[in-house]
């Protein structure tokens, strides 16, 4: 497995307009005050994310911000850390979501990011992970936001629907990724397998540029709108999405909980109209062993009102995590501590009946 490079990771709120990442030694240097709170209590929390600059890398940073609390800071209700008491996160990068579900696995992530159908596909062992067998330690903690799959094309490809793509030489996503795993699962909706196209296993601005040269009729690629190597490339050649749409498409939907229909709002890349397609959701995991208090406390953490500016300030993607779709299309058990923590926020308030 390949090193991971970490983000700067402590997070302190100093206002309600500004979000904080101070690295270790950032910290160590502060003076004896910090290395006296360092002396207490401490637990280190590390997030699986994805490559550096992708929406998972971006909203990882984030969500290490807000579940952290360093020792010493100042509390909630005066303006300081939100997050988990004595917790620092560190969100580091990774090959992306096939990888942080085998490290949750295996012990050598606390959490992870991943896509929900790669999410289900390693608590099931199916697709990629039949090989080595359900990984059934797999837990949630929230639904964070949606991603889209998008089957980009040249406007003048002639290419007008998915099954279109037989024969054709199309972008897949690297091989072992999350991207590659949605990709087969659209094209089965089709009748088509990589047997029957010319498979190019590569980044995604790899794959951009090659279609650009002409190198590649079509590429599938998954991610928050608007994708930047998408953005980029419809500013230099006219693009076109594939609806992805139809019977077949509701079937799996019926079938499968984490999709949902997605629609891409026109002109999200230039030139491009109003796309169709499918959504999957971008899931919070953990292992099932995790202590259940300290994924309550997560959880609480992540929901509390007061990180709201963080979350919101970050940008469109902290601005789509939202409490109301925490539990929705979360294909693989909630953990017990998460659990926890939406019973008690479903409870009303006030249960006094009387008239």
């Amino acid at each position: 497995m390949r090193g991971r490079r970490s983000l700067s990771v402590l997070a302190c709120r100093l206002s309600r307009r500004r979000l904080l990442g101070a690295s270790l030694a950032t910290l160590g240097a502060a003076g004896l005050g910090w290395r006296s709170a360092l002396a207490q209590d401490v637990r280190y929390f590390r997030i699986g994310t994805g490559e550096t600059g992708g929406s998972l890398f971006v909203l990882g940073g984030v969500i290490a911000a807000v579940v952290s609390n360093p020792p010493g800071s100042r509390p909630c209700d005066e303006g300081g850390s939100c997050g988990v008491p004595g917790l620092i996160a560190t969100a580091e990068t990774t090959a992306g979501s096939v990888e942080n579900v085998r490290s949750v696995a295996a012990g050598q992530l606390d959490s992870g990011l991943s896509q929900g159908d790669v999410a289900y596909w390693a608590f099931t062992g199916k697709d990629i992970f039949a090989h080595g067998g359900p990984v059934a330690s797999l837990r949630a903690i929230a639904n964070l936001y949606q991603e889209s799959v998008h089957v980009v094309v040249r406007r003048d490809s002639g290419l007008a629907q998915v099954g279109d793509l037989k024969g054709k030489r199309v972008g897949l996503g690297p091989k072992d990724s999350g991207n590659l795993v949605t990709a087969r699962f659209v094209l089965r909706a089709y009748g088509l397998t990589e047997k029957k196209l010319h498979p190019v296993y590569d980044d995604l601005g790899s794959t951009a540029s090659k279609l650009e040269q002409g190198k590649l009729d079509a590429f599938i690629a998954v991610g928050a709108t608007p994708l930047p190597p998408v953005a980029d490339l419809a500013e230099r050649v006219p693009l076109a999405l594939l609806p992805i749409t139809g019977d077949k498409i509701a079937d799996l939907r019926r079938d499968y909980s984490f999709l949902s229909v997605d629609i891409i709002p026109a002109d999200t890349y230039q030139g491009v109209p109003l796309n169709s397609t499918v959504g999957i959701g971008v899931i919070w995991l953990v292992a099932a062993s995790l202590d259940e208090t300290l994924v309550f406390q997560l959880t609480e953490a992540l929901w509390n009102k007061a990180n709201r500016a963080l979350l919101d300030e970050s940008g469109s993607l902290g601005r789509q995590v939202l409490p109301g779709s925490a539990l929705q299309a979360v294909p693989i058990p909630v953990h017990p501590g998460a659990q926890r923590f939406y019973a008690q926020m479903e409870q009303p308030a006030n249960t006094d009946t009387s008239p």
